[in-house]
């Protein structure tokens, strides 16, 4: 009965993840370069040479995986725009707790310091540590991601290199998308950078989310909740009338 329990249980956590990576989805349908959450379903452990189950609750790395395909591009025409070429590129930019991450975020900003950065304020990462913009008259990503500057009253045709953005590829890398919808080198590291990367300026990569898609897997992830609901309440029917079959007669 306990293992009844247990299965139903941890059926239960598994489907709320997934609703939770399904509506995050859904949220994020319009955001630039964003890739869907796919929930993987991670295990019902044994203990004991599996005589005793263990209901462990999965943690976000085990739940949370991206689908890889691409998204649509479309082209803006503005300078600091770019997207990245090749379902397994990614942009190198530094999360929120300092460590080397990757998105395919491109809609590029300069901060009020200088820093480039990322749409969602992640500082992008170059072939030699974060890049900065001094000032300027114009600005120019090449499609090796080469960032120019004309500085102020500079020779437009002599335009001066700055830095390389950092474009990782990540086949055959192990990788996991955090909760900050940042994709990370599974147990820590930096991948290197791939000098055969290229970037288009002037477009950004759309959501790869399919909303019909994802409103059709919420209705089934729904029910397959209300199945496990209902597993719970049939143990404890069960469990209740061998209860009364071992009460002995007052």
């Amino acid at each position: 009965m306990d293992k009844l329990v247990y299965t139903a249980a941890t059926g239960l956590r598994a489907h709320m993840s997934a609703q939770a990576a399904i509506a995050n989805n859904i949220a994020n349908v319009s955001t630039t370069g964003f890739r869907a959450d796919r929930v993987v379903f991670e295990r019902i452990a044994l203990k004991g040479g599996g005589t005793q189950m263990e209901a462990r609750a999965p943690t976000s790395e085990e739940v949370r995986d991206i689908d890889r395909a691409s998204g649509a591009i479309q082209q803006t025409g503005r300078a600091l725009d770019v997207a990245l070429t090749g379902r397994d590129s990614w942009l190198a930019v530094q999360a929120a707790d300092g460590a080397e991450s990757y998105t395919r975020r491109g809609d590029l900003q300069v901060a009020p310091s200088g820093v480039l950065q990322t749409g969602d304020g992640f500082v992008v990462q170059g072939q030699s540590g974060p890049i900065t913009i001094p000032p300027y008259d114009s600005l120019s990503i090449a499609g090796d991601g080469t960032v120019s500057i004309v500085p102020p009253g500079g020779d437009p045709k002599n335009p001066q290199i700055l830095d390389r953005l950092k474009v990782v590829s990540t086949r055959g890398s192990d990788t996991v998308k955090g909760l900050d919808n940042l994709l990370k080198a599974r147990g820590g590291g930096a991948l290197p950078a791939d000098l055969d990367a290229k970037v288009t300026a002037g477009a950004l990569e759309g959501s790869n989310v399919n909303m019909t898609q994802a409103l059709v897997d919420m209705i089934e992830n729904q029910r397959s909740y209300e199945v496990q609901a209902n597993m719970m309440k049939e143990a404890k029917s069960m469990d209740e009338s061998a209860a009364s079959l071992m009460r002995l007669p007052s």
